[in-house]
């Protein structure tokens, strides 16, 4: 636009000369009309205006934007003699002629075209909408917006305003365009183009003028301009940063007038605050925007929350730090240095961009004191947040990034410095977890979310704005995390896909789906962060699935190590934020005998018996927590020697609380677990905790859990997970074959036993056991063997071959005892009644003359007693209907009776002054019916 002449006439583009077209077209359509149409308007029309013909203008910044040569989609329309409501339904009825909307080949929107334009008011007719009038809010117009070719439209009449006495609020009428002109917010805003005579009309006189020296003024006298609307006040901000003009001096005093500042904090709706700060910090120079609000002192007017009498005050030494930081990094886009990684990770597109203006605005409130939420179990609402949510009507995507930047900004700055430090300095150790490792940083920024970038952003932001480091410095940090985050690929790791679901993982633990899920997914995607080459999820599921040798019996035996370090990591999960926090809510939780660390405590001899109260349910007994035990299971199969080591403080208090419970069901479980923890226990570490004796004090009293104080069902329960925890227990504290060998590393460590005295004590142990667990009970139950405990006898007679193996030939001791009882039991008169009970005792009878093979002649007799009762019984009782029942048949027991004496004979052979063979003679000679249990062992030859 030349300095010397003003234009005439505006160029319209193909669409605006339709538009154009139409709109007289429709004012003709008005003017033609026979009778005026009632009107719904509480604006009066003056008389001199009813006999007028319709006038049409363009208006405002279309004008401008013309004018400068820059392209609008958003075009209001003055209208003389009517308001855009009454025009718009007008319009309405002239395109709804058939014939008339094809002039203009006018389409129906498409869904998308409606989704996308953000209607505001009511709908009053098919595809127009009415925007109520507010004069309490400053909104003092009532309008109508529609959509025709691809224009957003805004209907309005042409206005002045006038005030009374007794009001603050104008009155609206109709106007002439001068008086329209004058009452608009600025001179580059207040130009017209006449649709009927294609001419631009500058009214105030200083439109052009003032676009050609670039100066944003108020027509009228500008106290009162922002008096009657205080919203003008952040427009001409924004028109000033978006054309780069200069507020003139007269107009930027008032508007910084303490009574403006008032009258728009108190007057004007906080909606249309926000959408004007939104289109400025959208605009092409936020950063000029922010530096007026900040020279004008408006920051406390606009950036504040309303609800809040109270809120306390912003930092405001912080506020210019912030946005000039913002123009700074972006003046980095991009560069050669590295600095450049800035921007264009953090940068990226238009939104972020305002996110960072966003961040730069709210940073004076960073520092405020986070008030209690409404509700215990509520997420704070930070200041900032509050401020941004009621000060601005950000959406609550916007305020979900302020509080999450907050909630983080501490973690992420003491993330970067960690990463900094130490990839600078790698030499240096570091007692935390390495914080240049992928899997760190990637499950921090999955932790932080999408809008982690934004977050990064804030937290740059805030330390600047401290001061209390160099901008370059801190600018230089983040620029080396940023480019070690790019370097390791996990910038979008927030949006990494697990390998495994939640489903697969709790079948891979053998357990069912929980709230325990979640936090262990997460253990998963830390894995796979840190082996990016791993990409099927079978190797996932197969390092759960592993479990050491010999950790269950009903499995076949797996891999004796697991080179994967994911099962050690779910250990460590499961047992410090699973279990643990379940077991340590437990009345009385901490075993008496045991320390925090795991190690036996000192308790004085007159210390009464431990035992737990049940007063109120326990937290792991509850249903809906079952899934703690099977992970606790799945950690003792899986664990090895190490992994019980480093978590042995954890792995013992839920099993010796287990044990301790009063139900037989939890101290069996406890039993099993104990078994599969001993398993894997090294017996250094057993030694030095000095555990093995607490053990055999949990575990020993339960072998007198039998029928019928306690219901046979419970007793075969219990007493079938006692044995093998205890055997295993024999075996760690006091190794057969192996010498306790290990490196004093601590003053309190008690030094390894001789080989002859840890010998003495296993057989101590077992002697002890043997009497306590197989004679007491035996006598206990088989006196009653022929009635309802023949089960519980079974039981017992099937542990006690693997506790005769541990003994060996040291079992001769117990032969006077043992062998009286299993000959009573194995010509119980009833006894094939029930065969499970014969098989169990003949096989007993076999492993007694296996390993107490030196003594046992003396005692054959006792032994041939009952092998020979139960034999010429079992011919009389034939193959019962109850045996077939019970699917094993006496078949199975005479075999195992003719074992009995074919390793007797084996074991007499060799015993000097002995003729078993004739021995045999007798008996069968006495009664021909034992000649089938003797075939084939008498001559020693099996």
């Amino acid at each position: 636009m030349s300095a010397n002449t003003n234009p005439t006439t505006l160029e319209l583009t193909e669409v605006e000369t339709t538009l154009r077209q139409l709109l007289l077209d429709v004012a003709s359509y008005i003017d033609a009309s026979p009778v005026p149409e009632p009107v719904d308007s509480e604006v009066k029309l003056p008389d001199e205006l009813a006999k007028t013909k319709i006038e049409l203008r363009f208006t405002g910044g279309w004008v401008r934007d013309k004018l400068l040569g820059v392209g609008s989609h958003d075009i209001d329309v003055a209208i003389n003699k009517m308001t855009g409501y009454q025009f718009g339904l007008k319009m309405k009825e002239y395109l709804e002629t058939p014939g008339n909307s094809d002039k203009y080949e006018l389409s129906s929107e498409s869904d998308d075209e409606k989704a996308a334009w953000n209607r505001k008011g009511r709908e009053v007719a098919k595809g127009f909408y009415k925007i109520e009038a507010n004069p309490e809010k400053s909104k003092h117009l009532e309008t109508v917006t529609t959509k025709i070719l691809g224009l957003d439209i805004d209907l309005v009449n042409l206005r002045k305003e006038t005030y009374s006495e007794d009001s603050r609020n104008p009155q609206m009428e109709f106007g002439t365009p001068e008086e329209d002109a004058l009452r608009r917010d600025a001179t580059v805003n207040a130009m017209f183009y006449n649709l009927r005579t294609s001419l631009v009309e500058d009214f105030t006189g200083q439109g052009f003028k003032d676009m050609q020296l670039k100066i944003i003024r108020t027509p009228l006298e500008p106290y009162q301009t922002f008096k009657d609307d205080p919203l003008r006040v952040l427009r001409l901000i924004r028109f000033a940063s978006r054309l780069n003009y200069t507020i003139h001096p007269e107009t930027e005093k008032a508007m910084e007038n303490k009574d403006i500042k008032e009258a728009l904090k108190l007057k004007i709706s906080r909606e249309r605050v926000g959408i004007e700060m939104e289109k400025t910090l959208k605009g092409p120079d936020p950063h000029m925007a922010l530096g007026l609000v900040d020279r004008l002192g408006l920051y406390e007017t606009i950036f504040t929350d309303p609800t809040k009498e109270n809120a306390g005050s912003p930092e405001l030494s912080y506020f210019k730090p912030a946005y000039d930081c913002v123009l700074q990094i972006l003046g980095l886009m991009g560069g050669e240095d590295n600095l450049s990684v800035i921007p264009s990770t953090l940068l990226r597109d238009s939104e972020e961009k305002y996110l960072a203006w966003i961040s730069a605005v709210l940073i004076p409130w960073a520092d405020a004191p986070t008030p209690d939420p409404p509700k215990p179990t509520a997420k704070p609402l930070y200041v900032a947040q509050q401020v941004a949510r009621e000060g601005i009507k950000a959406p609550n995507k916007v305020c979900d990034v302020i509080a999450a930047s907050i909630r983080y900004s501490e973690e992420i700055r003491t993330l970067k410095d960690q990463c900094v430090t130490q990839i600078r300095y790698p030499h240096r150790k570091e007692a935390s977890e390495d914080a240049t490792a992928r899997d760190t940083l990637g499950m921090a920024i999955r932790r932080w979310g999408p809008t982690w970038r934004s977050q990064v952003l804030f937290s740059l932001l805030y330390e600047v704005a401290l001061g209390s480091i160099p901008k370059s410095t801190i600018i230089s940090s983040y620029a080396t995390f940023l480019t070690h985050l790019t370097k390791l690929e996990i910038l979008d790791a927030y949006a990494f896909k697990p390998l495994l679901t939640g489903t697969e993982l709790a079948k891979a633990l053998s357990t069912r789906p929980g709230p325990w899920m979640k936090d262990a997914l997460d253990v998963v995607m830390a894995w796979q962060l840190l082996h990016p080459d791993i990409t099927d999820p079978s190797s996932a599921i197969k390092a759960v699935e592993a479990q050491r040798e010999g950790s269950s019996a009903k499995e076949e035996p797996k891999p004796k190590a697991n080179k994967s370090e994911l099962p050690a990591r779910l250990t460590t999960h499961f047992l410090s934020l699973t279990i643990r926090p379940l077991f340590a809510s437990s009345q009385n939780h901490r075993h008496p005998h045991l320390t925090p660390a795991g190690r036996k405590a000192a308790i004085p001899k007159s210390h009464p018996p431990h035992s737990f109260t049940e007063n109120h349910p326990e937290p792991w007994k509850d249903p809906r927590e079952a899934y703690a035990l099977d992970l606790l299971r799945w950690v003792l199969r899986s664990v090895d020697a190490k992994g019980v080591e480093a978590n042995w403080g954890l792995l013992v208090p839920p099993i010796l609380r287990l044990l301790d419970d009063l139900d037989t069901a939890w101290k069996a479980t406890g039993c099993e677990l104990l078994t599969l923890l001993l398993q894997a226990t090294p017996p250094p570490l057993l030694a030095r905790t000095g555990l093995g004796n607490v053990f055999e004090e949990s575990l020993m009293p339960l072998l007198t859990y039998l029928p019928p104080l306690t219901s046979e069902p419970e007793a075969i329960v219990l007493l079938d997970r006692v044995y093998p925890a205890l055997l295993t227990l024999v075996d760690v504290m006091y190794p057969a074959t192996t010498t306790l060998t290990t490196k004093t590393t601590k003053m309190n460590t008690p030094s390894p036993p001789t080989s002859n005295t840890r010998t003495r004590d296993r057989e101590k142990f077992l002697d002890a056991l043997f009497r306590h667990g197989i004679l007491s009970p035996l006598s206990h139950t088989s006196a009653s063997a022929s009635t309802q405990h023949v089960r519980t006898t079974s039981l017992i007679l099937s542990h006690l071959l693997p506790l005769l193996s541990a003994l060996g030939v040291q079992s001769v001791k117990h032969l006077q005892h043992l062998t009286p009882l299993l000959s009573s039991i194995l010509s119980e008169p009833l006894g094939p009644a029930y065969p499970p009970l014969l098989l169990a005792a003949a096989k007993a009878m076999q492993s007694v003359v296996l390993n107490a093979w030196p003594r046992v002649g003396a005692h054959r007799g006792e032994v041939l007693r009952g092998v020979c009762v139960c034999w010429v019984r079992l011919g009389e009782e034939g193959e019962g209907k109850r045996a077939r029942e019970e699917g094993l048949g006496l078949d199975g027991v005479r075999r195992e009776l003719r074992g009995v004496v074919e390793m007797l004979g084996v074991v007499l052979k060799s015993v000097e002054g002995v003729d078993f063979k004739s021995e045999v003679g007798v008996l069968v000679g006495a009664d021909e019916r034992l000649g089938g249990l003797f075939e084939g062992g008498v001559d020693g030859e099996v």
